[in-house]
């Protein structure tokens, strides 16, 4: 955790000189789809409230997008915001021989793109007791403070639905599971499909993902810089203005802020250590983010 936090703070300094953008979870910039302002607010998102997983089935009556690269059936999801990072696991289910090859746009509270996950970030998995064969992937996200909710929007192309996945024969795969001599015989071939049938695991907790989710330094990260993050996550009220202090904070003050700092981090509680550290500098503190920065180090 701590090293993954690390190469979040020490990236902070690099964002002004990146390009806007949108990337993938493996930092590749990738297009981002082609989808209109008003497509996306006419959409109907479904409220998924962590600890959940949820079955979903795409079929023709369902919500669909043909725009730019998209086709075919899309699901939607709107994900509280205040609860921690988030790990979504997402499955797309093989059925006979067609299944659904899915793509993952994750968009902040202001719904602007802020991180993409293509096809080939859900690889095929081979059935096993109690799974059968699918494509899945798990996305790790942080969303930044002051959001309420972010959106997830699965969706597939027209590049997915010309392309097929391997899978392995059921027979090879119950031979590999009990130890005996694989047959030879050839496996199956799934053809991707416009629908399909997917499931979507989401659970919350009080550490940082590999993905932020809007800014995470909104008091001092320029407006511009967005490689991986984007959008406003400032609070919908006005925020109370800055205290203008004539002096430095009182040094047990600064300590204060600085060893409750520690030990939120050493907790593992950072949102508790971000807040902390936003309401020490709005106080005039010079020490409390390099203080984060370090016990984050070590």
């Amino acid at each position: 955790m701590r090293k993954s936090l690390l190469s979040l703070c020490l990236s902070l300094s690099l964002l002004a000189a990146a390009p806007a953008g949108v990337f993938a979870a493996n930092g590749v910039e990738n297009t981002t789809p082609v989808i209109s302002s008003q497509t996306l607010h006419n959409l109907s998102w479904t409220p998924l409230v962590p600890p959940v997983t949820q079955d979903v089935t795409l079929g023709e009556g369902s919500a669909k997008i043909n725009q730019g690269d998209i086709q075919g059936a899309v699901a939607a999801f709107a994900v509280p915001a205040d609860r921690g990072s988030l790990e979504i696991t997402l499955t797309s289910i093989a059925t006979g021989k067609t299944v659904y090859a899915p793509n993952v746009l994750v968009l902040d509270e202001q719904m602007h793109p802020a991180a993409f996950y293509p096809s080939s970030y859900f690889p095929y998995m081979k059935p096993g007791i109690v799974s059968s064969d699918r494509l899945e992937g798990t996305l790790k996200l942080t969303p930044a403070l002051g959001q309420k909710q972010i959106y997830l929007l699965v969706y597939t192309t027209e590049q997915d639905l010309a392309a097929t996945t391997q899978m392995v024969n059921p027979a090879k795969a119950y031979a590999a599971g009990v130890g005996n001599a694989l047959p030879d015989i050839p496996d199956p071939i799934a053809r991707h499909t416009p629908t399909g049938t997917l499931s979507i695991k989401i659970s919350a907790e009080q550490k940082t993902g590999n993905v932020m989710i809007g800014q995470l330094f909104p008091s001092s990260a320029p407006a511009a810089a967005a490689p991986v993050v984007v959008g406003n996550t400032q609070p919908a009220a006005p925020a109370p203005a800055p205290i203008k202090n004539a002096e430095p904070l009182l040094s047990d003050s600064e300590r204060y802020f600085n060893d409750s700092i520690r030990k939120a981090v050493k907790g593992g509680n950072i949102d508790k250590a971000l807040k902390l550290l936003d309401e020490a500098e709005r106080l005039g503190s010079k020490t409390a983010r390099q203080t984060f920065i370090d016990s984050v180090k070590h």
